[in-house]
């Protein structure tokens, strides 16, 4: 059936990551003050849902088209869903899906434009060309393709749900939207690992193809000491409370990730626990941080 292949395409378990994200920014706009406006809220909870479906469902089409989705190996968190290998004749059902969930998006946007104005328009803008551009264009740059996951689920889902909650940006929505930033990057990046000859193959030149798993693993550890002292210096400073620190606790599953990373490098995918430790460090943080701010 038609919906059971693009619900699978949706990859709805990683999604989870998008109403985290949403909740770390309204838990900003509310320590800083801001109206609960549960309209606003739920619009864009809406939006950073879809748009997250919109990448999952645009990407599966296009690893199907170019033939990739039949070359990986396939982990609970690399390689694809599998649903279109599966089922192919659906693939423009997934396709419709990934572009009707845009669709809803722009619409989502066209409302806080009208609401805020032009403000909100970078964003807006930001936003829709990772949507489109993620697959095809930035994956073929190593930079790009490492901190475009961080950009989506950082800046544009943290910052602009405070935005649209308060109607201004703040200096704290940007220095904790970081946070996500440096663990989605973190995320994607561990997740390249098992596909890197695939995805050598199929024209994809991210940082693993590009620089190999060595340097993959120092930006790794990079990226996590970044997010340390972002948690740590802003709470030293009182741009955080006290009590954001309880954020660092699963940043230990990112010690144990990265150990696997580097004891088993390109095979990591055969020895998921690592990976799953790799998810859980970037849905606890924000998480544990955004109750931290709410308390």
């Amino acid at each position: 059936m038609p919906f059971a292949t693009i619900l699978k395409s949706m990859r709805l378990p990683f999604v989870i990551l998008s109403p985290v994200c949403v909740f770390l920014g309204a838990s900003v706009a509310n320590f800083e003050g801001g109206n609960s406006d549960y309209l606003n809220l739920g619009l864009a909870l809406l939006g950073a849902v879809l748009g997250h479906i919109s990448v999952n469902c645009l990407n599966e089409y296009s690893d199907f088209k170019s033939g990739l989705d039949l070359n990986t190996f396939k982990t609970p968190f690399s390689g694809g869903s599998g649903a279109l290998p599966d089922n192919p004749s659906y693939a423009r059902f997934v396709l419709l899906a990934g572009v009707l969930c845009l669709m809803v998006i722009l619409s989502i946007g066209s409302y806080f434009l009208y609401l805020y104005g032009f403000a909100i328009l970078p964003l807006g803008l930001v936003a829709v060309f990772l949507i489109l551009a993620y697959t095809n264009w930035l994956n073929k740059n190593p930079l790009l393709c490492l901190i475009a996951p961080g950009i989506g689920f950082g800046p544009l889902m943290v910052g602009g749900t405070h935005f649209v909650l308060t109607g201004a940006y703040s200096n704290l929505s940007w220095l904790v939207s970081l946070v996500p930033f440096f663990l989605v990057s973190n995320l994607l990046l561990l997740n390249q690992y098992p596909d890197i000859e695939a995805d050598k193959g199929a024209g994809r030149r991210h940082l693993p193809i590009a620089y190999g798993v060595k340097v993959g693993n120092m930006v790794y550890a990079a990226f996590i000491m970044a997010t340390l002292l972002v948690v740590s210096l802003g709470t030293y400073f009182n741009h955080l409370p006290p009590l954001s620190l309880i954020a660092l606790l699963p940043l230990i599953l990112a010690l144990f990730s990265i150990s696997g990373a580097i004891k088993f490098g390109a095979d990591i995918g055969q020895h998921p626990q690592f990976m799953a430790a790799n998810v859980g460090v970037s849905l606890l943080t924000p998480l544990l941080l955004g109750i931290a701010l709410q308390v």
